[in-house]
C-alpha cells in the first residue's frame, strides 16, 4: 500500500518526498539524498522545492558555505511533515490490512512484477 496526499491540483506529498526528506536529515545535503536515491541533484532540489514553495514554513533549510555535502536541514516543520506523514500511512495500513492481505492473496503465484513509475519522485 502506498499512500500519497495530494493537496489540490498541484502539491503532492507521497513517500518519495517524505525519503527524500529523511536522507536530507540524516545526510545533511540535498545533493548526497538525491544521489542516495539514483536521482539529480536538480531533481532532489526541484522537490524541496516545492516542498517549500507549498507550505507556510519550509521542510528544509540551507545555508551557504562550508562542506558541500552538509548544507541542508530539515526544518522542525519539515520533521513535523515526516512524522505526520509516517504516521499516517501507519494508521492507513492497519485501517485496510485484512482486505489488502485478501486482495494480496489472490495474486497470481507466477505474476511478474512490474516496475512502477511514482509520478512525484520517477520510476521506484
Amino acid at each position: 500500500m502506498t499512500l500519497r496526499l495530494d493537496f489540490g491540483d498541484t502539491v503532492r506529498l507521497g513517500p518519495g518526498k517524505v525519503r527524500l526528506l529523511e536522507l536530507i536529515g540524516d545526510l545533511g545535503s540535498i545533493s548526497a539524498a538525491g544521489r542516495a536515491m539514483d536521482m539529480s541533484y536538480r531533481r532532489a532540489w526541484l522537490l524541496v522545492d516545492s516542498l517549500n514553495q507549498a507550505f507556510v514554513e519550509p521542510v528544509v533549510a540551507t545555508r551557504p558555505g562550508g562542506k558541500a555535502d552538509n548544507r541542508a536541514e530539515v526544518t522542525p516543520f519539515g520533521r513535523e511533515v515526516i512524522r505526520r506523514f509516517r504516521a499516517m500511512e501507519a494508521a492507513a495500513r492497519k485501517v485496510v490490512a485484512r482486505d489488502l492481505r485478501s486482495l494480496e492473496d489472490a495474486i497470481k503465484a507466477d505474476a511478474e512484477p512490474r516496475r512502477m513509475r511514482d509520478p512525484e519522485v520517477g520510476s521506484i
